[in-house]
């Protein structure tokens, strides 16, 4: 795949891959091996510093930093993938139907995604959550939801501009039936659009899941999660600044790991940027010492 080659060539590309890499790899690990039991409170180990057997030192429970860090990536991966898979289907559906449809129906949907899209996601996240109650499928949907409309305003164009080119009127001239054209020639020419938009949202997530866990709307205090874990070691900053600094660390490279893959994506699925930067580099002026 020379999408795939592009992308490790560039430096923001081959970043957000170990990124991710490395969290996913933790959260899967996290499954069946942790240093310590997250939830294990030990009094005599509170605030223990980084060193051995407890590499990143404990809170004021005495639970092992490494090991809550480590469960916590679990939850940070199901919120990014649960809620991409969310904001995926919700945003393919409204750009089909603002796309496909009649016109009425076209300027109806247009309407309800500027409206939404007006709301911040976390603002429609922390509505959702206030009423049903903080759980992690509350963030989930919420956040995919919140997401899933700024997905369909992006998507919505290049659907109708792809709509009308010769591929896709050969294809109804042949008798292919909307759904078809859809699944055969639309989606395959705005994938590129839908994933780049797709890793910024899981981006957006983690940031959205961390925040609403430590304004106490997100995930429950038996779920470990980073935002919760920021949110309790806080109060302490004045006394044991090192401990808050390795959630907001996780938090901090995570999101800026999945926004450079986004852009990485971008550059490496889109032909005309490849080709500029391309050209670019041809045209670079040789030195010679």
């Amino acid at each position: 795949m020379s999408w795939l080659r592009r992308l490790w060539s560039l430096s923001t590309g081959r970043f957000g891959l170990i990124v991710v890499a490395v969290i996913a790899l933790t959260a899967l690990v996290s499954l069946f091996w942790v240093p310590f039991d997250p939830q294990h409170v030990d009094i005599s180990g509170r605030w223990a510093p980084p060193g051995w057997p407890h590499l990143l030192g404990t809170d004021g429970s005495g639970r092992d930093i490494l090991s809550l860090l480590m469960a916590g990536a679990r939850t940070t991966v199901r919120v990014a993938l649960g809620a991409g898979v969310v904001a995926t289907l919700l945003g393919l559906a409204l750009a089909a139907l603002g796309a496909l449809t009649t016109r009425g129906m076209r300027e109806s949907i247009a309407v309800l995604v500027d409206i939404l899209v007006a709301f911040p996601v976390l603002l429609i996240a922390m509505m959702i959550s206030a009423v049903w109650g903080g759980s992690l499928w509350v963030v989930i949907v919420s956040v995919g939801i919140g997401f899933g409309v700024s997905v369909a305003r992006v998507t919505r164009p290049e659907l109708r501009r792809v709509l009308h080119s010769d591929f896709v009127l050969a294809g109804r001239a042949a008798g292919l039936t909307p759904f078809e054209n859809l699944w055969r020639h639309l989606l395959p020419n705005v994938a590129p659009v839908f994933i780049v938009q797709l890793s910024w949202g899981m981006a957006v997530a983690v940031l959205a899941e961390a925040g609403l866990s430590y304004l106490g709307f997100g995930a429950p205090v038996t779920e470990p999660s980073w935002g919760l874990l920021l949110e309790e070691l806080q109060t302490y900053t004045s006394v044991h600044p090192l401990t808050v600094v390795w959630p907001g660390l996780a938090i901090t490279l995570t999101v800026l790991g999945l926004n450079l893959l986004g852009d990485a994506l971008r550059e490496a699925t889109d032909p005309t940027l490849s080709r500029r930067g391309a050209a670019a580099q041809a045209h670079q002026p040789v030195v010679v010492s």
